[in-house]
């Protein structure tokens, strides 16, 4: 089949894809708007540009997006490629240093001779070959407004939330530690992978009191929407009731002082943004306070009192469809198949389940490319779940989601008489879920 294929976002589901397609033989046009126009979270004009966390969360086995990597590198992912080569410690997560990530993906992409990086605007879907929108939660107000006239439906509108980054240097070490919650994945003799401020129940009240007296930036109209919960401001939480926080980002348990043993009442932990450790960014720490209010309220937190940052918390519109109600299992528009949809704006949340999309999108191009139906996988893969959650029949409350264990087939509980743990249940899931992978590959050679 000869016809063109344009991928609208480079992001990390269309920069995924068109890496899948690369790879398989087939040219690519990959438009990205930046550095012409930007958005109000980007602000570089790389591809794969990380505007929220540095982290791609665990990795591991007994947790769901840890079987999403496994199933990602697999499939040689670009994605998991980059991410491997820009890692960071981060105990049991999986972080990358942030400029060096959006580089990586940058330099492979630019060095394949099928793909074409466009640097312009779409504010028209292309009339001809196979177009993938993988335009993101920050889609322009042009494209947005072409995508609701092609799809006829109203889009739902959510609000991701950017985290602080500090400057290392400027964080008190004399009230600061080191240290891995329960000292997972951490050497005999080592420090942990979070810097951790520690608050007494006093300084704790005092904080949350200053954060729910804060100035924030006014909402819009269009902004009367829920957050998602996997990305909800630090405010918002504090509204929901004084000990919410600490039983969140701010949670205590397995942070005690690494050389007196002290137990403390919050504690607010920091996560290294670059390799260099250089840069920290304060985990779960979104917010939409105005810049002063931010800097006034976080310097209340035991050794960031001075602190200096290079980049404050902030908020901005998130756009996903109705999916179950337009697309089919293979990301294709049902009213106009030619046209696919990928990442972020199809309704999965996180980097990794935006990327897997975009790998998912890219195979089945391919397919399509080749004369074939898209070769689905089994829904007892991560990949497979997170599809059948996109073309799920829960169309009036869909809601983005995040790979878990609750979209794959469940282990049994006993193995005999011995109860299985729920790390061990979770372990067997996830090793299924990469033989039927295995086994769903050789179908696709």
């Amino acid at each position: 089949m000869s016809q063109n294929i344009h991928i609208i976002g480079a992001g990390l589901a269309g920069s995924e894809a068109a890496w899948q397609l690369a790879k398989a033989g087939f040219a690519v046009h990959l438009y990205e708007m930046r550095p012409k126009r930007m958005t109000p979270a980007h602000h570089t004009d790389k591809c794969a540009e990380l505007v929220c966390s540095n982290s791609f969360r665990a990795d591991n086995l007994e947790n769901a997006v840890g079987l999403l990597h496994e199933e990602m590198r697999r499939l040689d992912s670009l994605i998991m490629l980059a991410g491997d080569e820009s890692k960071l410690p981060a105990g049991g997560a999986m972080a990358v240093d942030r400029e060096l990530f959006s580089t990586t993906v940058t330099n492979y992409l630019k060095a394949e001779p099928l793909i074409t990086i466009i640097n312009e605007e779409i504010t028209k879907i292309p009339a001809d070959g196979l177009v993938l929108i993988a335009s993101g939660p920050l889609t322009s107000d042009a494209l947005y407004q072409e995508i609701q006239t092609l799809t006829g439906e109203e889009h739902l509108n959510f609000f991701d939330a950017i985290a602080p980054v500090v400057d290392a240097e400027t964080v008190d070490m004399s009230k600061a530690y080191w240290k891995s919650r329960y000292d997972k994945n951490v050497v005999e003799g080592e420090s942990g992978d979070y810097l951790n401020c520690p608050m007494n129940e006093e300084q704790y009240k005092a904080f949350i009191a200053a954060l729910l007296d804060a100035e924030y930036m006014a909402f819009k109209d269009f902004e009367d929407v829920p957050y998602f919960d996997g990305c909800m401001p630090i405010e918002v939480m504090a509204e929901r009731g004084l000990d919410t926080p600490r039983f969140g980002p701010m949670k205590p348990v397995g942070l005690e002082h690494p050389e007196t043993g002290e137990t403390f009442h919050a504690v607010v932990q920091l996560r290294q943004d670059n390799r260099a450790k250089s840069l920290l960014n304060i985990v779960g720490f979104q917010t939409k306070m105005k810049y002063g209010e931010q800097k006034r309220v976080f310097a209340m937190i035991p050794g960031l009192e001075n602190a200096e940052y290079f980049r404050l918390g902030s908020l901005h519109r998130n756009t996903f469809i109705k999916s179950p109600l337009l697309l089919d299992k293979s990301l294709r528009l049902k009213k106009e198949p030619r046209i696919m949809f990928a990442g972020q704006i199809t309704g999965v949340e996180g980097y990794v389940e935006s990327a897997s999309m975009g790998l998912m999108a890219g195979r089945f191009l391919a397919d399509i490319m080749q004369g074939n139906e898209p070769n689905i996988p089994p829904e007892d893969t991560a990949f497979g779940a997170l599809l059948a959650h996109i073309s799920g029949t829960r169309i009036e409350n869909f809601q983005p989601m995040n790979i878990n264990f609750g979209l794959l087939p469940s282990a049994p509980k006993r193995d005999g008489k011995r109860r299985l743990a729920r790390s061990e249940r979770r372990r067997m899931v996830s090793e299924k879920a990469l033989e039927t992978l295995e086994a769903w590959k050789k179908q696709s050679l």
